[in-house]
């Protein structure tokens, strides 16, 4: 590998907020080019996100089926959420988004993979966590897509061969799948969750915090 002191440093000499809506936001900034030029380069703000793995003594996952709009049609996923509270770390998300999601608590928690969802232009970051030791809990009423979602147990073999067979496409679950694969059949070890998440985003929930949209930053006016 090269070494990073002789590489180019990329620098932002101008950021402008082009969209802020309440889930995401669209900024354009300059840049430093190698060679003493510049470019623009969009970037689309995010919040982040967590998302659960749960196995139970079975070796099934909690999975669920959700309509989903960029795509036109539901798609297998896990447990998943926003990032979206003020101060709040990844970990009460994912529990919170355990019990929203699935109707389910856990006892053991550890860190699957840190994922960013598409480099090429979005700030998206994923931590994936594995859950074990779980138990039924009472799920709250859900609201919007989350009304039509499905909830179904997948043995972990089924669910892989979905990954490779297509059957399940949404990349986080991918990742999320065939990491606690690896982990579960001893070939690595899962993180603490102390873990320090150092892909979460802070653009646009740092902003939002120092507006005063909080605890929920996605209640903005729009």
């Amino acid at each position: 590998m090269s070494d990073s002191a002789q590489r180019h440093q990329f620098k932002v000499t101008d950021s402008e907020l082009l969209i802020d809506a309440p889930i995401l936001a669209l900024r354009r900034d300059t840049v430093t080019m190698p060679g003493g030029t510049t470019a623009t380069r969009e970037v689309v703000e995010h919040f982040g996100a967590v998302a659960v793995v749960a196995v139970d003594e079975n070796d099934r996952i909690a999975m669920v089926e959700q309509y989903r709009h960029t795509v036109g049609r539901r798609l297998w996923e896990l447990p998943a959420g926003l990032l979206d509270f003020d101060g709040e770390d990844a970990l009460t998300t994912a529990k919170r988004e355990l019990v929203e999601e699935a109707g389910l608590e856990a006892e053991n928690w550890s860190v699957l993979v840190d994922l960013v969802t598409s480099p090429g232009f979005a700030e998206e970051a994923v931590r994936v966590f594995l859950a074990t030791g779980l138990s039924e809990t009472e799920r709250p009423e859900a609201e919007d897509e989350e009304a039509d979602m499905e909830f179904a147990w997948v043995p972990l073999d089924e669910a892989r061969a979905d990954v490779m067979a297509g059957r399940i496409s949404n990349s986080i679950a991918i990742a999320g799948i065939l990491s606690a694969s690896e982990v579960l059949a001893g070939r690595t070890e899962a993180r603490s969750t102390d873990t320090p998440f150092e892909l979460r985003p802070t653009h646009m929930p740092e902003r939002r915090s120092a507006q005063g949209i909080t605890p929920d930053m996605k209640k903005i006016q729009n």
